[in-house]
């Protein structure tokens, strides 16, 4: 009895801190990510009060946040809007990797930690945060902006990614040989492969099969289906968090967004508990030997981010200052950074690395919203001061506008 009570008291207490948390970072309109981090650092070991009791509680309650994440991301989005992605955006998202991915990379094999490490920490530079910049769109007003959709396109291949990517790391991770980890490989990439095969030809049937009039039944098949696949997924070797997604992407019309509706407060509250789990996992006085190579890399990956949405926008014929708002917009690294590097400190690959990714992230989750606001005024008035001034400016006709004020879709 006396544990229980200290139980509830402890995981009582972390859900109406995360809730006061939550209600802070909205009123200063920016992410909660790196709030609920501190938070974890706070009542992890060497922080100001390590739990005891509750802490298994919210490792499980951290592994069904990660499980919602995918599954809400998954519901955004159709298979065939993905197959259109892959199709017509592939260009877009090889240079998004290329740029993002290998500083991490080569962080990891200057600091010493060897090709595994390497590879993880790739994906940690790589990802942005969907959350974050879906909230930071928002906030801004720039739905409705041409250049929204390359956004959107980025992060949906990047999201895509995952399926192959997440396969790779836990197979490196696991530590099996060549062999072995070619036929663990093979097989994850062959049932995501299916999996996806089967959302595409047959998801009507299979929302069909999940709907419900009944919001209760709804959500208990919905959440159960989402668990069952995810632990498969994970018996496979292909990850949990891929199990997830795909099934979100299986479901479609009126179903996914009655789930949607049904599981985004459950979303909330577990991803919440799992940003909390791995700052547990972070001993706090791990983190300043780490700040300096975090900082580093934060500031290259800021450029690459920029670089990449701008190069992307360009590619789809958007004006300048549409192109710095794409790069400014797609800085911000958040929960699937985490989750990657939450793979990697299981493992019990590095000991830095979990230090180094939640510094990362602390960073960016920051400078992120301030990148998506102010990067195309900087650009424009850097641009200002370095080109020379036209003696006698044209006047434009009466109704025209400049091409680069036509920022949103359908505006006159």
């Amino acid at each position: 009895m006396h544990d229980s009570s200290v139980f509830l008291i402890e995981f009582g207490a972390i859900i109406l801190g995360l809730g006061l948390l939550g209600r802070l970072a909205g009123r200063l309109r920016f992410s909660p990510i790196p709030l609920y981090l501190l938070a974890g650092l706070a009542f992890g070991e060497g922080g100001l009060y390590p739990l005891g009791t509750s802490e298994e509680f919210v490792a499980i309650g951290a592994e069904i946040g990660v499980v919602l994440l995918l599954l809400m991301l998954g519901l955004e989005y159709t298979a065939s809007d993905l197959v259109s992605n892959l199709r017509t955006q592939y260009p877009a998202g090889l240079v998004d990797a290329a740029l993002n991915a290998l500083p991490g990379a080569a962080m990891a094999l200057l600091l010493g930690w060897g090709p595994v490490a390497a590879v993880v920490l790739a994906g940690v530079t790589w990802i942005s945060s969907s959350g974050v910049i879906a909230k930071v769109l928002g906030d801004l007003g720039r739905l409705g902006n041409r250049e929204t959709p390359v956004i959107l396109s980025i992060l949906v291949l990047e999201d895509l990614s995952m399926a192959v990517y997440l396969p790779i790391i836990t197979a490196l991770l696991a530590g099996v040989g060549l062999a072995a980890g070619s036929l663990t490989l093979a097989v994850a990439l062959g049932v995501a492969g299916l999996v996806l095969l089967i959302a595409v030809r047959y998801g009507r049937h299979i929302s069909r099969f999940v709907s419900s009039d009944d919001s209760e039944k709804l959500l208990l098949v919905v959440l159960g289906l989402t668990l069952l696949v995810a632990g498969i997924a994970q018996k496979l070797q292909v990850s949990a968090a891929v199990g997830a997604f795909l099934v979100g992407i299986a479901l479609s019309g009126e179903v996914a967004e009655g789930a949607h509706h049904l599981l985004a407060p459950l979303r909330d509250l577990f991803a919440a508990v799992f940003f909390v789990f791995f700052g547990l996992h972070t001993d706090p006085s791990s983190i300043p030997p780490v700040l300096l190579p975090a900082l580093a890399l934060a500031a290259v990956t800021t450029l690459t981010k920029i670089a990449t949405g701008y190069w992307a926008a360009k590619r789809a014929g958007i004006p300048a200052k549409g192109r710095w708002r794409a790069g400014g917009t797609l800085v911000a690294r958040g929960e699937f950074s985490i989750v990657i590097a939450g793979l990697a400190v299981t493992a019990g690959i590095e000991p830095s690395l979990g230090p180094l990714a939640t510094a990362y992230v602390l960073i960016l989750v920051i400078v992120g919203p301030l990148t998506a606001r102010y990067t195309e005024p900087l650009a424009r008035r850097l641009t200002a001061r370095t080109s020379p001034a036209h003696p006698h400016p044209l006047p434009l006709p009466a109704q025209a506008t400049p091409l680069d004020d036509q920022d949103t879709v359908g505006r006159t």
